[in-house]
């Protein structure tokens, strides 16, 4: 938030959210969770292929010519602080379309940046230590108390060539427009988007980020498909952009095809559920066709 903005209204927006997760946290605690719109296949999905299916939140399933990748991995019914026996903190609005036990076994963990809703413990316990992990810097040490022993730190701009019992591929830090802060005083953690490439493929996944010119510099070659999230930007567009940004951004990386993510799954800002779809779908009025994924459980092939 602006530090010019009038006092009032940064303590009226501050009290309006935090009512906000008191509903969230008690009133609403009762509320069914609604299923995924569809519920995708992995073990039909061929290796020959790069097929990607949008589990919910930031959490996308990729199958990169036989590398299993899965991004920022949340599929409990709340994310928070974790306290024996219950989470403090919102409440899923769409249920994931996979849960744990219906993924394939999984070579790559991404992990963009340290919030809450991008890096769930609870959910990261669940694998073994055969899955490789790539985080952001200063953000290995969250990950003490899991079974995972291959965890690489990336800055922005460095990249690995990470070898998994399905195959080599590259993986390069890209810096974004976010903070990577888990509570109020580490500050030092950093955050990232990732440039995963294979066999002369592309893919960005941008985990949060605003409003950024930094996707100009990967446009060449190709960017074959781009993840990008479409919302949380009422009031936070500070630090998330608006789906007509999202579409600038993956306009100015060069992107064939845009994944829209970070929306329908949990409230965490003011607007409405369809809006940042709605708004996504008009920026792409000419161009129906880059958009691969709409709904939560949909399933998208690459055309190679």
């Amino acid at each position: 938030m602006e530090a010019r903005e009038r006092p009032t209204l940064r303590s009226s927006r501050v009290r309006r959210w935090l009512g906000h997760l008191f509903r969230e946290w008690t009133t609403e605690s009762w509320r069914p969770i609604a299923p995924a719109f569809a519920k995708p296949r992995p073990t039909t999905w061929s290796d020959a292929q790069v097929t990607f299916a949008w589990i919910g939140h930031a959490t996308v399933l990729i199958n990169f010519l036989a590398v299993k990748i899965l991004t920022d991995p949340v599929l409990f019914p709340r994310i928070g602080i974790r306290l024996p026996g219950f989470t403090i903190g919102p409440k899923r609005l769409t249920a994931p379309a996979l849960q744990f036990h219906e993924l394939p076994p999984i070579d790559l963990i991404l992990l963009s940046h340290a919030h809450f809703d991008h890096l769930d413990l609870r959910t990261l316990r669940c694998f073994g230590k055969s899955t490789t992990v790539v985080t952001a810097r200063a953000t290995r040490d969250l990950l003490r108390h899991t079974r995972f022993r291959n965890v690489t730190e990336l800055d922005w701009g460095e990249a690995k060539t990470l070898k998994t019992a399905t195959g080599e591929i590259n993986v390069g830090a890209l810096p974004v427009n976010h903070w990577g802060a888990r509570k109020q005083r580490d500050t030092h953690r950093s955050y990232n988007g990732y440039l995963l490439e294979r066999k002369g493929r592309r893919i960005i996944f941008t985990g949060d980020t605003a409003m950024t010119d930094s996707f100009a510099e990967i446009r060449r070659p190709a960017i074959d498909v781009a993840i990008m999230p479409i919302g949380a930007y009422n009031p936070w567009v500070q630090s998330h952009c608006t789906p007509e940004q999202a579409v600038e951004m993956a306009n100015a990386a060069g992107a064939r095809f845009i994944i829209p993510v970070h929306h329908q799954t949990f409230r965490l800002s003011f607007e409405p559920f369809r809006e940042p779809i709605e708004r996504f779908e008009a920026a792409l009025g000419k161009t129906p066709e880059r958009i691969a994924l709409r709904e939560i459980g949909e399933t998208f092939v690459l055309p190679l």
